[in-house]
């Protein structure tokens, strides 16, 4: 597989689960379609739509999009523009998508395909928040970490926290990993305060019941 990866945006497909269910329809038509086509790498040719075509000439991007243009102009471009420097499997999966008026959900699509192909390869997406980027080093001690700790393979989603102040807050799954330099800051304050609070009954103990009475 490769590992061709499009930064377009990549999580959009995260924020509606109903687009979620229709983009994970067609992205595993798509992979289905392509096996039995004999194509080795299947997220390339939409790699390369979504990042050297559309994300860099928005104007073309809004006329595909767009609901205003018609099908059959969507299709006349398609045939036009795309489908002379694409395989003809990708060109008739776009048509495809036109004619299901569903083209705008392609960078949807390629966010779904790509999760399958990482669960497939045993692969699995990690979160990552620190307090500044991540050097190589400490990424590299974070994936070892995560392969030897749940025995899979990592994919990092690093995000910047300055909030965090130092440290690193990890989800895997539905769980999450906290060893922020804020987290430490917030435990420890409450320790502070437990232990204040003992101290202070404590010594309410020793008023309400003196010596010898």
């Amino acid at each position: 597989m490769s590992d061709v990866r499009s930064t377009y945006r990549a999580e959009s497909v995260l924020e509606d689960p109903g687009a979620l269910a229709v983009a994970t329809l067609y992205a595993q038509s798509y992979l289905s379609a392509a096996k039995d086509a004999g194509i080795a790498d299947p997220e390339t040719e939409m790699n390369s739509l979504l990042t050297d075509v559309l994300e860099k000439f928005p104007e073309f991007e809004q006329l595909l999009m767009s609901d205003v243009i018609g099908r059959d102009n969507k299709l006349s471009i398609v045939d036009r523009v795309i489908a002379p420097k694409a395989s003809p499997f990708f060109a008739n999966y776009l048509r495809v998508l036109i004619r299901h008026g569903r083209f705008s959900m392609l960078p949807m699509i390629y966010s779904v395909l790509v999760r399958l192909q990482e669960e497939a390869a045993g692969k699995k997406r990690i979160r990552v928040r620190s307090a500044r980027p991540l050097s190589d080093s400490s990424r590299s001690k974070i994936s070892s970490h995560i392969r030897n700790t749940f025995g899979f393979e990592p994919v990092l989603q690093e995000t910047v926290d300055t909030t965090l102040l130092g440290g690193v807050v990890l989800q895997v799954g539905d769980t999450v990993y906290d060893s922020s330099l804020r987290s430490r800051l917030k435990q420890l304050k409450g320790r502070l305060v437990e232990k204040a609070f003992n101290e202070i009954q404590s010594g309410r103990d020793r008023f309400s019941h003196p010596e010898g009475d």
